[in-house]
């Protein structure tokens, strides 16, 4: 096995190294909100929603404080509330359902492949009622989800398709930007995301201007005019700080993406080792790789074996949606979702971000190719 001579542990993420590159540029965008006093909304989140736009290819962003918020707003935009049914997966994070439920409306999990990782659109139709108003098809581990035969589903049953593509900035479906596929798409900029902000934010992209204008009363307490409220909104707004560190963040967004990229494909193409299973990418669907998940038999085993390599690995996610307590209501039971299950158990995350070194990759290589 190769080594390194490594004196600290490799992280899963290591944020600060990509802070590290921007601190300068950042926290001169931040003197600017700082002197226009424009901490909430204005020029610097009306900056970042017209080049975010122009990134997806669709006409309109709306900047909001999550993508949690983005799902929420994006359900009630559609009229989705209760008594209403949204079909998502069970193979997600948990902010997927949250959007949902926050409408008053009830989640419909439905089960992954068992190498996609991925909604299993073969399973959707038994599950759609009268009730049913949507899906949402999520962009997971930043890898495009089944856009066409997702939006085939809707089309025959008139039902609206929502991207959450929290995870997925930059990744495009057959060579076109994921963002633009449904009526709604919502992303999150938490600050670990590919494209992450210097505090908490989310974005809505559409190319429907009713939508649009729906979304900016949402978020500013259901008003246009200021002190006149139309209807029951939301304090959700981005703030100018998260809007101006994203402003600079996303001119290197198309770079990382692409180192991540090249880490992946030295995973997919150098990792050997039979105990070790990896999302299967389909033709056309290219991931930006937010996340590196891969599946083994025993995980603690093998957590404990990179720890003594110094090599640190994550979790996502260790409970599917349908057996989360918050939904216990539902009545969901373990076998309902076997290949989320079964992927909740056995699932671990390889370190991926775009400052990883050469070095350090193939060391992670070696380490598990030795397991």
């Amino acid at each position: 096995m190769q080594s390194v001579g490594l004196h600290e542990k490799i992280s899963c993420l290591d944020l600060k190294k990509q802070l590290k590159q921007v601190k300068d540029e950042v926290f001169s965008a931040f003197e600017k909100v700082y002197d226009n006093a424009a901490f909430s909304g204005g020029p610097f989140v009306e900056e970042f929603e017209k080049s975010f736009a122009d990134f997806c290819k669709v006409k309109y962003t709306v900047g909001v404080n999550s993508g949690t918020s983005a799902l929420h707003l994006a359900m009630l935009a559609l009229g989705i509330g209760p008594g209403d049914e949204v079909i998502i997966p069970a193979n997600t994070f948990i902010a997927t359902a949250w959007g949902v439920s926050y409408s008053g409306a009830t989640p419909v999990f439905i089960d992954c492949t068992n190498d996609t990782w991925q909604i299993d659109v073969n399973r959707i139709q038994e599950k759609i009622t009268p009730k049913t108003k949507a899906i949402i098809g999520v962009h997971l581990y930043g890898q495009p989800c089944d856009v066409d035969a997702l939006k085939a589903v809707c089309e025959q049953f008139k039902l609206f398709f929502i991207e959450d593509a929290a995870q997925a900035q930059g990744a495009q479906y057959k060579g076109i930007p994921v963002g633009g596929f449904g009526e709604i798409a919502c992303f999150s900029f938490y600050p670990g995301k590919n494209l992450g902000a210097c505090g908490e934010a989310g974005g809505i992209t559409t190319n429907n201007e009713v939508f649009y204008k729906r979304f900016l009363n949402l978020r500013n307490h259901g008003s246009v005019v200021r002190y006149y409220h139309d209807e029951l909104g939301f304090n959700m707004r981005m703030g100018g700080l998260e809007a101006a560190s994203l402003n600079v963040k996303l001119k290197y967004l198309p770079a990382w993406n692409n180192r991540r990229c090249e880490i992946a494909s030295r995973y997919q193409h150098n990792i050997y080792n039979s105990k070790i299973k990896m999302q299967v990418q389909p033709d056309g669907a290219d991931s930006v790789y937010h996340l590196f998940v891969v599946t083994t038999e025993n995980r603690n085993d093998l957590t404990y074996y990179l720890n003594e390599k110094k090599i640190s690995a994550g979790l996502h996610y260790p409970v599917p949606c349908h057996l989360q307590k918050a939904y216990s209501h539902l009545k969901y039971q373990a076998g309902d979702c076997p290949n989320a299950e079964f992927l909740s158990n056995h699932c671990l995350s390889l370190p991926m971000y775009a400052e990883l070194t050469d070095e350090e990759v193939s060391y992670i290589i070696d380490v598990i190719n030795a397991y």
